[in-house]
């Protein structure tokens, strides 16, 4: 077998994370800020941190995965440090991932194999899935203000998908960031696990986010995710 140099992995991981780098949507793309969004300044510095500690990491504003003609769109809260920030792909490389991409695969709502990399075989099937707020945030807590400026980008992904007809939120965050995304009020639909609610043609529901805080703790067990995403599927199958 061959063997590569640590020098040699590591001017790979340069290439592809300048590869990435270079095919990112600038900020001219509405539906998600570009690679260097400047928008938020103490996600910016985080951000800079990261890439000088990590710099073959992703470490910028993750895309949505899966095509803009989906019937569903998951909204999660915001990359993970080591999870989606530094795989480039949602919900790939943490617990998080794990659990919710076996839930999507048990309802049909992807293929393939999830390795927790975003070169596995894994595909998304009439399924897309996003983020309330597309950077990492210090300790996984964006500020009030850092959502709603990213909200933007979520306004724009959902007026951009003809074929929507489900939004699965993770999280009172998502779920809350998700509502004004319509224009609702928040007491329009308050959140609660499991819960559901029709705005237009579009139906909303709504989960605890799967973090491995929620699952170790028993405030979300895998039982009561997939419950969620089986009512998705009878709505989707009616």
């Amino acid at each position: 077998m061959t063997k590569i140099s640590t020098t040699e992995a590591r001017s790979g991981a340069g290439r592809r994370t300048a590869s990435r780098r270079a095919s990112s949507p600038s900020l001219s793309d509405t539906s998600h800020p570009g690679h260097d969004c400047p928008l938020c300044p103490r996600l910016v510095e985080f951000r800079e941190a990261n890439r000088a500690a990590h710099p073959d990491w992703f470490n910028g504003p993750v895309p949505p995965l899966g095509g803009r003609d989906a019937a569903v769109l998951i909204v999660g809260l915001a990359p993970g440090l080591q999870g989606a920030n530094r795989t480039g792909r949602p919900f790939t490389g943490d617990y998080a991932g794990d659990l919710l991409y076996a839930t999507l695969l048990e309802f049909g709502f992807a293929s393939g194999r999830y390795e927790a990399r975003p070169d596995d075989t894994l595909k998304l099937v009439d399924c897309r899935i996003g983020n309330a707020v597309h950077c990492v945030p210090p300790q996984n807590k964006p500020t009030p203000a850092e959502i709603n400026t990213c909200r933007q980008f979520l306004v724009s992904t959902i007026k951009d998908m003809p074929r929507l007809k489900a939004i699965v939120t993770l999280g009172r965050i998502s779920h809350d960031s998700t509502l004004k995304a319509l224009g609702l009020p928040l007491r329009a639909a308050p959140f609660k696990h499991g819960g559901e609610f029709q705005h237009g043609a579009l139906r909303v529901f709504s989960s605890y986010h799967c973090s491995r805080y929620n699952t170790n703790t028993g405030v979300l067990t895998p039982a009561m995710f997939r419950a969620v995403f089986a009512s998705v599927r009878d709505y989707l199958d009616r």
